[in-house]
């Protein structure tokens, strides 16, 4: 888990940069207390400025956590992309993603838990960040590299079986996993693979009961 920094630093805020200072706070709040664990006014006294100075930059409390769940996404893309790129054949590089993937749920709680909280019915465009409909440029989505790697991985593909079918599969996987880790409700004990021997083995069957299914 991420050491945040102690008092919370008012600087940002100073040098102009208030809205950056409130997603820090907001991400904080999340990871500590959970989704629900703040309000503005709790983000606002953090930061050291009054309630209404959040909303020149944020509309409201589920404006400031769709940004957190943005960041969040972009975070999580650029690692991703990065060991895709990472030396290595091409399953290693696979792998190697699924076991960035549980590090980044392990080391940002209050990114995850916003990525994956339910989305403000309003229709905020942050909150759709992650299917590329953010109102500024985002990265190749998570899902879009999972399925990229795929179909590096093996070139010749699952015969009637959509690769995109297996990417959901996995990152099903993968998110099974970091939930029940963060939970502390993940097995452990003699003889019992830790999270990241578990997603490698839960990949693999995966993947080979998929090419044996189109077969």
């Amino acid at each position: 888990m991420r050491h945040w920094r102690g008092p919370f630093d008012r600087q940002g805020y100073h040098h102009g940069n208030l809205k950056e200072a409130l997603i820090e706070a907001a991400q904080r709040f999340i990871a500590e207390r959970g989704l629900g664990g703040f309000t503005l006014a709790d983000a606002a006294k953090l930061v050291g400025v009054t309630p209404a100075a959040l909303y020149r930059h944020f509309r409201g409390r589920d404006a400031l956590v769709a940004e957190v769940a943005f960041r969040g996404f972009s975070d999580l893309a650029e690692r991703l992309g990065r060991a895709l790129k990472s030396d290595g054949t091409p399953l290693e590089r696979f792998t190697r993603m699924g076991e960035a993937y549980l590090a980044f749920a392990e080391q940002e709680p209050g990114f995850y838990t916003a990525m994956f909280s339910p989305r403000p019915a309003d229709g905020d465009p942050k909150a759709s960040a992650c299917d590329g409909k953010a109102d500024k440029p985002s990265p190749p989505g998570a899902f879009d590299l999972l399925v990229k790697a795929l179909s590096e991985t093996f070139p010749d593909g699952f015969k009637d079986v959509d690769t995109r079918f297996i990417a959901v599969e996995v990152w099903a996987l993968s998110h099974g996993i970091a939930t029940l880790d963060a939970a502390g409700q993940l097995p452990k004990g003699p003889g019992m693979p830790d999270k990241y021997e578990l997603l490698r083995a839960g990949v693999l069957a995966l993947v080979h009961g998929a090419l044996k299914r189109g077969a």
